[in-house]
């Protein structure tokens, strides 16, 4: 594995290596474009395409979710082959391709004699251009925090502050892009928004390519050699790697157009994964190296139940607030996609903090296990959710709910997040076994992808007939009853957490 950067004052800002900043707004401009696409995704389906609530929702999940899994093959490939760089790279040619696609808008989906009547060229135009989305995210995701794991050596107090400042990066380009791509999107054109987005997406590409000297052998191939070797004599292995990733990008492309077989594929991939772990851990590891590995399982697998909550932002959540929230603000109306900038505007607040407040509690002994800050995570997005259940009990007679409900919500599952998914990222790489970290990182993104799956089968709990003409009242009780549920499925499983978390912790086996 690469060594740790050295600890001098000119490899180093603000106490950080400065290769992390690099990262920083690498995976800002990625994010950028990712967020900026994400946020419009679900109106594009139901006002360009006309999807119902249950179409648009479902091949919502169906994109996340093969965005989330495919980390698992970017990540083997990266541990086992191309190394972490040249994944990246690739990865991010990808994107830039996809979303050069997403900016070509067609034409729009008509009703004649009440049914719908879509431009197919166009249709396959987006399912193509999300493929490559899809397999960009797969190869660039999980290698991208890898190297920032390797920035730090064991023991390190600084890994999840520093995983932190990462993860402040990611939401910086979320929010700017929930702003502008939203609004140029909505106001003046789809392939406005979706072409800002692949804007960013480059110049994220160029910064990564242009930093990459200051990661002091983090992330390079694990056998240089074996990338020159010619598969059938033809091609070398690098570039066969890249004619494999192409092709994949056709068989996603058919995936995304048929959910059943996503489904499937999740189950799949996610059983031989798991599966294929705790062989590993029962038969290669020592029982230090077991133990950890198992924890890193145990909270992966209660990831799922709070990013299937989470992503409700991208479907439910930015249904609800389009239909039944009050966006009037200061005189002006704020779109619906615009205000998925609350989420990341809370992280940029609040990073820093939460950054320095587990370095202080560290030094002072009193920093919440990672199991703890599990539990409290799951609980924060139940109580998000409880405030949107308590506002709708506020409504007014046409079933608009006040802007603050929303905007608490969201600043709890932020609080929620910001004691998960940076840590989180940490965990993986502190407690995973190093010559199987990418993997492990695609797995944790591969939780990411069930989430996505059971996310759009909450949604589509709460699915809404008749469209944007069903909001008021009606809308309002269906997102209420939802709502409420998964407010009670988040507390328990929370509370479980963390009354099981000092189990967990000793399975750890922390060094300090």
């Amino acid at each position: 594995m690469a060594q740790p950067l050295l600890e001098s004052s000119e490899e180093t800002w603000l106490g950080h290596p400065r290769g992390l900043f690099v990262l920083f707004f690498a995976e800002m401009w990625e994010r950028f474009s990712f967020y900026g696409m994400r946020g419009l995704l679900v109106f594009y389906l139901t006002r360009h395409f006309l999807f119902d609530d249950a179409q648009a929702t479902g091949i919502y999940a169906t994109y996340g979710s093969l965005v989330y899994l495919m980390p698992v093959f970017g990540g083997l490939i990266a541990d086992r082959y191309l190394g972490a760089r040249r994944a990246i790279i690739f990865g991010a040619v990808l994107l830039c391709l996809g979303h050069l696609g997403m900016a070509f808008e067609g034409n729009a989906a008509t009703l004649v004699a009440g049914e719908v009547v879509r431009d197919a060229t166009s249709l396959q135009t987006f399912y193509f251009s999300i493929a490559f989305i899809i397999v960009g995210v797969g190869f660039l995701k999980p290698n991208i925090s890898g190297i920032v794991g390797q920035l730090y050596g064991e023991g390190d107090e600084r890994r999840d502050g520093g995983f932190t400042i990462f993860y402040m990066g990611i939401n910086v380009g979320a929010m700017v892009s929930a702003l502008t791509c939203g609004y140029l999107g909505e106001t003046y054109g789809w392939s406005y928004g979706f072409g800002l987005a692949g804007i960013g997406m480059l110049t994220g590409l160029v910064t990564f390519i242009r930093g990459q000297h200051l990661f002091k052998g983090a992330g390079e191939p694990p056998k240089p050699e074996r990338l020159q070797q010619r598969v059938l004599g033809l091609v070398s292995t690098e570039w066969t790697i890249y004619l494999m990733g192409l092709l994949a990008v056709l068989g996603v492309w058919a995936l995304v157009q048929y959910r059943d077989v996503v489904d499937w594929l999740l189950n799949t991939t996610g059983i031989v994964a798991v599966l294929g772990v705790i062989w590993f851990s029962l038969s290669r590891c020592t029982k230090v190296e077991r133990d950890r590995m198992f924890v890193v399982l145990f909270l992966t697998a209660t990831s799922v139940v709070f990013w299937s909550l989470f992503e409700q932002a991208g479907s439910s959540m930015t249904l609800f607030a389009d239909r039944n929230v009050d966006r009037e603000f200061m005189g002006m109306t704020i779109l619906a996609s615009q205000l998925q900038f609350l989420n990341p505007g809370f992280i940029i607040i609040l990073a820093p903090l939460f950054s320095m407040l587990w370095i202080r509690l560290a030094r002072s002994g009193y920093e919440p296990s990672t199991p703890l800050k599990f539990g409290l995570a799951i609980v924060q997005v139940g109580l998000g959710f409880l405030a949107l259940v308590y506002g709708a009990s506020l409504a007014d007679e046409h079933g608009q709910v006040a802007l603050m409900w929303l905007i608490l919500a969201y600043f709890l599952h932020t609080t929620g997040e910001l004691c998960l998914s940076p840590v989180g990222l940490s965990m993986v790489t502190k407690l995973s076994v190093p010559r199987v970290v990418g993997l492990m990182m695609g797995v944790w993104f591969l939780a990411s992808s069930v989430s996505h799956l059971v996310a759009g089968l909450i949604a589509g709990m709460a699915t809404v007939s008749g469209g944007e003409a069903a909001a008021g009242t009606a809308s309002l009780v269906i997102y209420t009853e939802t709502f409420e549920f998964v407010t009670q499925v988040a507390v328990l499983v929370g509370v479980f957490v963390i009354v099981v978390s000092p189990i967990v912790r000793r399975f750890m086996h922390e060094t300090k």
